[in-house]
């Protein structure tokens, strides 16, 4: 048995293809919103204003830490220094998902302490670990509050206040699926959970529990996905209750209170049909029936009626992406181009890049997040790890960047530890984010329309096209961008398809932003032939085109 370590994660099915068309709320700047406690001004949030943003993973506990460390007294989210927030501005993250701000209880913590197969984990990344760096796990919530240690809401709310002066919004975690085993309901409102018969801790101990509740001893289910053993520090929510619908809208109230959007923890395993796939033998046990409406799009809907522009980000996987998007969703996990890119190169990237667009701007794209390995590690050498994290950053939807990522991190980290070990940062792996973050602050890629690019043999029975990956953001006036990937490990040549009618002048310029490289063509050449490359494994370019007359 495992308490919840979200390292744990089914493989993600491919896309079906082409998805049916949607429509996106418009952007523009945020409108002023009636919050608990009063009127607050408008926030003017980059957020709102693009339709490729990047968002920061921080894990809050470490980032704490590490400057109460370096500070020699307890730092709180509101003492996060000026000169990081002004960092996380520059380098472009229109939001910051701040990981881990609500409290785990002591039956939480004191799991993840005992657990045999995670202390093995725990010591390879610490070796001089003590019970103080395990915190539990942040995807454990006792209470939806944040820890005096951090600040509290007041804490929170001026940590808010400092990135949305600098037009960044923030994101926190709805752990949706269930609650910690300690929190508050179990005892009060075990109907509020999934409930086994007496004896069944016994019989399926990876599935039960047994508590004292006010009712008397109950069994109830740990929280848990179809694939999976239960997540033991935590109970099964069931949505299948009417007051539990009503008792989370209103956690989702509070919480949408204090911040600018939410990322839900595994948010697919709400959908009607999943919850039915896992729990429905329990339901008939308990002789609950099962509910029509699906709650995300009642919770959403509730939601915005409040907040008309709050963010919600699924956390998701199993080819329910699209499902969660129509229900309301702003952006959905994209695992499918992280499995590409990991396992199955530029063929599959490319097919799966051929989604309808109105599905793609949905999408959260990423090489790691705290739930992945290291990209740095992951994809075997440098050459391939930048290469598969140009493709990412570069496409259409949201671009998540975890925190350590820049620096090139190697190890990752136990959700449930607050202490990193040290790593030397790699100036190469900086070097490179820091470009291509600055790159993606263009108004071609911020605002502008993204097309997947045709390509051609170099020459017969060259078959080393097929490892390309090559697309252009076309912003019009406000420029172009082109990204050119050789995503194979070997050299590569292709020709690239350029449309006529995207060409100006007699001449056109490409100037690589990622290099010292700069390449004039003839305009008829291009529209004739195309554009020649021939690029060393794992090699690309991303061009600023630049139309030059005679």
């Amino acid at each position: 048995m495992k308490p919840k370590t979200k390292t744990e994660k089914p493989a993600a099915k491919k896309p079906a293809g082409k998805r049916a068309s949607t429509t996106r709320a418009s952007a523009g700047r945020a409108s002023a919103v009636r919050r608990s406690g009063g009127e607050e001004p408008a926030r003017t949030l980059k957020l709102h204003q693009t339709s490729h943003p990047v968002i920061y993973e921080v894990n809050a506990r470490v980032l704490l830490q590490e400057l109460s460390e370096r500070a020699g007294s307890s730092v709180t989210l509101a003492g996060i220094p000026d000169e990081i927030l002004d960092a996380w501005a520059a380098m472009g993250f229109d939001a910051v998902w701040l990981m881990g701000v609500w409290s785990t209880g002591p039956l939480g913590r004191d799991i993840a302490r005992k657990h045999e197969g995670l202390q093995g984990e725990y010591r390879r990344v610490l070796p001089d670990l003590n019970p103080e760096d395990i915190a539990g796990s942040p995807y454990s919530v006792v209470s939806y509050t944040v820890p005096r240690s951090m600040g509290g809401e007041a804490g929170l709310r001026s940590f808010r206040e400092k990135l949305a002066s600098r037009g960044i919004a923030l994101i926190l975690d709805f752990v949706c699926n269930h609650t910690a085993r300690d929190h508050p309901w179990v005892s009060s409102h075990p109907e509020y959970y999934i409930e086994g018969r007496p004896g069944e801790d016994v019989e399926r101990p990876d599935i039960y529990f047994a508590v004292k509740t006010a009712e008397g001893e109950k069994v109830l289910a740990y929280g848990r996905d179809p694939t999976f053993p239960g997540w033991t520090d935590t109970a099964q929510l069931n949505y299948m209750e009417p007051k539990v619908r009503t008792a989370i809208i209103a956690e989702l109230e509070r919480i949408a209170s204090l911040c600018d959007g939410v990322r839900c923890d595994m948010a697919m395993l709400l959908l009607r049909f999943v919850f039915i796939l896992t729990w429905g033998d329990q339901l008939k046990q308990m002789g609950v029936s099962a509910i029509e409406a699906e709650f995300w799009k009642e919770s959403i809907e509730t939601i915005r009626a409040k907040y008309p522009r709050f963010i919600f980000l699924a956390e998701a996987y199993w080819n329910n992406e699209w499902h969660l998007q129509q229900l309301g969703f702003d952006y959905t996990y994209d695992k499918v181009l992280y499995d590409r890119l990991l396992h199955e190169g530029a063929t599959a990237v490319r097919d799966h890049l051929k989604a309808e667009m109105d599905y793609q701007r949905k999408l959260v794209r990423f090489t790691e997040n705290h739930d992945e390995p290291r990209a740095a590690r992951a994809f075997g050498s440098e050459g391939w790890h930048f290469a598969a994290s140009m493709v990412m950053a570069c496409v259409p939807g949201m671009t998540l960047i975890h925190d350590g990522q820049i620096e090139g991190r190697t190890i990752k980290l136990p959700v449930q530890l607050r202490r990193r070990p040290a790593e030397e940062a790699s100036e190469r792996t900086r070097s490179f984010y820091q470009r291509l973050l600055g790159c993606l602050q263009s108004a071609a890629t911020r605002r502008g329309e993204w097309h997947l690019m045709n390509l051609r043999p170099a020459w017969h029975d060259n078959a080393t096209w097929q490892n390309f990956l090559v697309f252009c953001w076309d912003g019009k006036e406000e420029g172009r961008r082109m990204v050119v990937v050789n995503y194979a490990p070997h050299n590569g040549q292709c020709y690239v398809e350029i449309p006529a009618e995207r060409l100006e002048g007699t001449m056109i310029e490409f100037r690589d932003l990622m290099s010292e490289a700069t390449f004039v063509r003839d305009r008829s050449g291009l529209a004739s032939k195309g554009m020649y490359f021939d690029l060393p494994g794992y090699g690309f370019h991303l061009f600023e085109l630049k139309a030059l007359h005679s």
